[in-house]
């Protein structure tokens, strides 16, 4: 039986001036007043209001510029897994970010940026609250141990999507502290691995049933070896996914089915954005993840639609391929038909939710979680970190445990990788990456990060010197009297 967060408080007023709602129909969104809410001065008093606020933080994050179109654009779109998807002249904004010729005024830009701000606006209403409030000493740490894993997950998208950005770890007391100077990279990444070290020394390594899904001390552990790990930090990479390795994480038997709703915060899930389809409420039901990139007129609208190089880029009979992708034409694990008259080749299949479970008047697959962070891609994080630091037997043993999983039995495929060169087995496990995290939002950056950008994106429009980050959105400048400064090349 699936369990979810309380989420449903997140539209109780946790201090803000006005909540952004998102709309179930296509990119509209609605800026209304908190009616029914109660004000910020009569707010943070309870421990009720407590766990209303960290709730908040959690709902966010199925928000649209979390999972929709906004991470799509910024955090897929540029990859060379996938494509824009629907028809070619649907939401064509998307090919400003595949040919890499968008510009800074694009609200797209603005709308991730935006998402980003208000998740680390609600930790910091958390962090700054809750302490003032009389309740449970161990209640309260744990509180604010889940708002600063959250605050460290949203500078770490921030950071790699734009590079230089505004480290804000208060909300503003007056008008001096709302016009803040970006901090370079180095500074948001120490602060994100501050947030993640605190984190992890109080967060608890699991939860009970009623409490699945809220971070815990392995989601904050293995964030922060990805977060070392795009720092070229090895032995902290190698020493944290280590730590991770011993806390009763697993790999799910079966690659497919573990993407499916029945299968949720399972053993290999370190952390999920959890989604609730609430019968009989859809303002409740906002997650528009699945129906973004459901097959197209079906079960949603059919953007971010997996390229044929992700398709030619499993290895022979690689069982992770048809579980990757769902191909026009095939019938899937579930019984579900992709008919030959959808307008693509491909679609997403992690993102897939069985068409039997749409419900009338909610968005497609709302109920689908998305996954951040899994303990195939820790296996992977430290075979790479042992790799660089001259320890090819633990590489080799971490890299092939990914590969057994992936072959399901079948001893005729995926043979274990045998190399002890540095070189050879570094691009091995790059290889197994792409297809391992395959349409989970991690090959754009990843690529960029292993400095391979401009020969894997470069025939569609990548420069070096200037695509490592997007463009800081212009309406951010300009409302900061040009404190803000824009990034190289744009």
């Amino acid at each position: 039986m699936k369990k979810y967060i309380n989420t449903r408080s997140f539209f109780a007023a946790a201090a803000f001036s006005a909540v952004l709602f998102t709309a179930s129909c296509k990119k509209d969104f609605l800026n209304v007043p908190p009616q029914a809410q109660q004000p910020s001065v009569t707010f943070w008093k309870t421990p009720e209001d407590a766990l209303k606020g960290v709730n908040a933080i959690y709902a966010n994050l199925r928000s649209w510029n979390n999972v929709a179109f906004n991470a799509i654009a910024i955090e897929s779109t540029g990859s060379d897994e996938a494509d824009k998807g629907s028809t070619p002249t649907d939401a064509t904004f998307f090919n400003l970010y595949d040919q890499f010729t968008v510009t800074s005024t694009h609200g797209t830009l603005q709308d991730f940026w935006t998402g980003q701000y208000q998740n680390i606006n609600l930790c910091n209403q958390v962090l700054d609250n809750i302490p003032n409030i009389p309740m449970d000493e161990t209640l309260r740490n744990r509180y604010l141990a889940e708002a600063k894993f959250v605050r460290a997950y949203s500078y770490f998208r921030l950071v790699r999507a734009y590079g230089n950005v505004v480290l804000r770890l208060h909300v503003p007391k007056d008008n001096s502290e709302y016009n803040l100077p970006q901090s370079d990279k180095a500074t948001v990444y120490a602060q994100i691995e501050k947030d993640l070290n605190e984190a992890a020394a109080v967060l608890p390594q699991s939860y009970g049933a009623a409490d699945l899904g809220r971070a815990t001390k392995g989601a904050a552990i293995g964030l922060h070896a990805k977060v070392a790990m795009y720092q070229n930090k090895w032995p902290d990479v190698l020493s944290l996914t280590n730590q991770v390795m011993t806390m009763g994480y697993d790999l799910f038997p079966d690659f497919e089915k573990g993407f499916r709703t029945q299968n949720e915060n399972n053993i290999e899930s370190l952390f999920e954005v959890q989604a609730e389809l609430v019968p009989g409420n859809p303002d409740a039901s906002t997650s528009q993840y699945s129906q973004v990139q459901g097959v197209a007129a079906i079960m949603g609208w059919g953007f971010n639609t997996p390229s044929e190089v992700l398709a030619n880029a499993f290895e022979a009979g690689d069982p992770r391929r048809d579980a990757t992708i769902l191909f026009k034409g095939e019938t899937t694990p579930q019984g579900d038909l992709v008919p030959n008259s959808v307008p693509n080749e491909r679609y997403n299949q992690k993102s897939y939710v069985p068409f039997a479970m749409r419900v009338s008047g909610f968005n497609e697959g709302a109920q689908q979680n998305f996954r951040v962070l899994r303990f195939a891609d820790v296996l992977l994080m430290n075979a790479e970190a042992a790799n660089e630091l001259g320890n090819p037997s633990q590489a080799l043993t971490s890299l092939n445990r990914v590969r057994a999983r992936a072959r399901g039995g079948n001893n005729n495929i995926l043979p274990n990788v045998t190399t002890t060169d540095k070189d050879a087995l570094r691009q091995a496990i790059w290889k197994e990456r792409q297809v391992e995290l395959a349409m989970e939002n991690d090959r754009y950056f990843d690529v960029i990060r292993q400095g391979r950008a401009a020969a894997v994106f470069g025939p569609k429009g990548w420069k070096a010197n200037k695509n490592e980050v997007w463009p800081i959105p212009q309406n951010e400048i300009e409302l900061s009297g040009n404190l803000l400064k824009q990034n190289q090349g744009y």
